[in-house]
């Protein structure tokens, strides 16, 4: 079955418009999620193919979880978007599937 990309680019952008005034901070490094779907998919060529494209990345210690970091970038959803989409296919390619995504704002303070 093929990725529903638009139905993952009507969530970004629907998180954006629910969410609360200021909610948003002006930039941020933003974390996109990403879990194993094979067993035997090939996180170093993931990482790898993530770290040209600009992403720094971390396997969480679930052992399922791969969290590919950008930016600070400029916080919209078109400007998120751009950076989930990218990652995502990447992902799908390497046979991991995305999981949201979130603001690093921990990682600022």
């Amino acid at each position: 079955m093929a990725h529903n990309y638009d139905a993952q680019r009507r969530e970004t952008f629907e998180t954006f418009d629910s969410a609360p005034p200021g909610w948003v901070p002006e930039s941020a490094v933003v974390d996109f999620l990403f879990f194993v779907e094979e067993l035997d998919a090939n996180w170093d060529a993931f990482e790898k193919a993530l770290r040209a494209k600009g992403f720094r990345t971390i396997r969480d210690d679930d052992g399922e979880t791969l969290i590919a970091s950008f930016g600070p970038i400029a916080v919209t959803a078109a400007s998120v978007w751009a950076q989930e989409e990218i990652s995502t296919r990447i992902a799908l390619a390497h046979d991991f599937y995305p999981d949201g995504w979130d603001l690093g704002l921990a990682d600022a303070e």
